[in-house]
């Protein structure tokens, strides 16, 4: 009686456990995308909102003043989405300080947008970095609004016309941002 190779019950379990093996790593895979989604360029085409209005929204600063969107019209906005356990957020932070100090006669105005979930650490590390312009509480809803927000920092810039002209995600070049913040104040 002659027996077939591929039928043997050791070919079986070999072959039951190496399929078990490749669903296991194709799922994890395929949850590590859902989790971990590939980092996004600087200015990447991925956010359909850049040549578009910027979405409005209306929340309160940390101060307790009504910050309106709407409101900045004729400004130059740079609207950063940050966290207080981001560590290159703390880095760009204290720089914008500085732009708003310098640039805010011309017309910037900086609004940062805190994607923590308790406001208590929010007020230390606007107190520590001594942040001179509002700072509001972000939530998925604002995110949404912005195209989604996976990643900290996000930072868009918007034009005088309210029209978001950049999308940066993660840590970026503060002095090309620095030359496009000039740019847009100058019109260009």
């Amino acid at each position: 009686m002659r027996r077939e190779i591929n039928d043997s019950p050791r070919l079986r379990s070999c072959s039951r456990t190496a399929a078990a093996r490749l669903f296991f790593v194709i799922a994890g895979l395929f949850v590590a995308s859902l989790i971990c989604p590939p980092p996004l360029r600087a200015g990447a085409p991925v956010n359909s909102l850049v040549g578009k209005e910027a979405p409005r929204f209306v929340r309160t600063d940390l101060a307790g003043r009504k910050i309106d969107l709407k409101a900045y019209r004729g400004k130059v906005v740079l609207l950063n989405f940050w966290a207080t356990w981001c560590a290159p957020c703390k880095v760009e932070l204290p720089h914008f300080a500085g732009w708003q100090k310098q640039y805010g006669p011309q017309g910037l105005e900086i609004i940062a947008v805190s994607m923590d979930d308790d406001v208590t650490p929010v007020r230390a590390t606007v107190r520590k970095l001594e942040l001179n312009f509002p700072a509001v509480m972000g939530d998925e809803k604002i995110g949404s609004q912005y195209g989604g927000v996976l990643g900290l920092p996000v930072t868009y810039l918007i034009d005088r016309d309210g029209i978001i002209r950049q999308r940066l995600e993660g840590e970026t070049d503060l002095g090309e941002l620095e030359s496009t913040v000039v740019k847009l104040l100058a019109g260009k």
